[in-house]
């Protein structure tokens, strides 16, 4: 075999190997993620590239739906990565309750477990109060919500529950609180669809002025 042969093999094994670690730092260590909304502005803005840390919450084995550790929460207040339930979709948000929790918005104002939180990250960007037109009984509520009943209702935008988050769930919302379809909408998330945290922007580009953020390039956005 001639030398161009050899430098062909080597090569091709070169490349092989590429992409054979490219492969498995995708499946079990790192998934770029693009904001597509502004959900979580101001954290996140839309055209911001992510890093997400995928191993904090379990490692998925490659074409099954098998978790490995099967349950990890993240704490109050983490950003989440994670597959939404109900399409073959990733969204992004912050955990707001753990499983056990009670939950109650009034008035734009969270509380849980019967507490007011403090939450400097959430903004609000319509001075408007959606009121309930009509009342549910506790249990009915929780029962409508668990099942993904108010998907298409905008009066639990600004006054929610209470409700009780299930076990092996968590309660999301967006940091743009107004502007945010979360778990006030379609329910609790059950953290078996958990992806990951993130870790840092690496590129950020601004679709409505066309321009490339260059701050936020390389930012890191791991919340210790």
């Amino acid at each position: 075999m001639g030398k161009n042969g050899k430098d062909w093999k080597e090569s091709l094994k070169g490349w092989v190997l590429t992409i054979l670690m490219v492969l498995l730092i995708r499946t079990f260590l790192l998934q770029a993620y693009v904001i597509p909304t502004g959900s979580m502005e101001d954290t996140f803005l839309p055209g911001d590239f992510l890093f997400v840390f995928k191993p904090v919450y379990g490692i998925t084995i490659p074409l099954t739906n098998i978790k490995l550790p099967k349950r990890v929460f993240p704490k109050r207040k983490e950003t989440v990565v994670f597959r939404f339930p109900y399409e073959p979709k990733d969204y992004i948000k912050r955990t707001i309750a753990l499983p056990g929790d009670t939950v109650e918005i009034i008035n734009k104002k969270l509380y849980i477990n019967g507490r007011p939180i403090r939450e400097p990250y959430a903004v609000f960007k319509d001075d408007s109060i959606i009121e309930w037109p009509y009342e549910i009984p506790p249990r009915q509520f929780q029962r409508i919500w668990e099942n993904g009943g108010f998907m298409n209702t905008p009066w639990v935008r600004d006054n929610f529950g209470p409700v009780v988050v299930p076990p092996g769930h968590i309660f999301v919302m967006g940091d743009n609180r107004d502007f945010s379809w979360d778990s006030r909408f379609w329910g609790p998330l059950d953290v078996k669809f958990l992806r990951g945290r993130p870790l840092i922007i690496y590129f950020s580009w601004d679709p409505n002025r066309k321009i490339i953020r260059f701050k936020r390039i390389l930012k890191v956005v791991w919340e210790w």
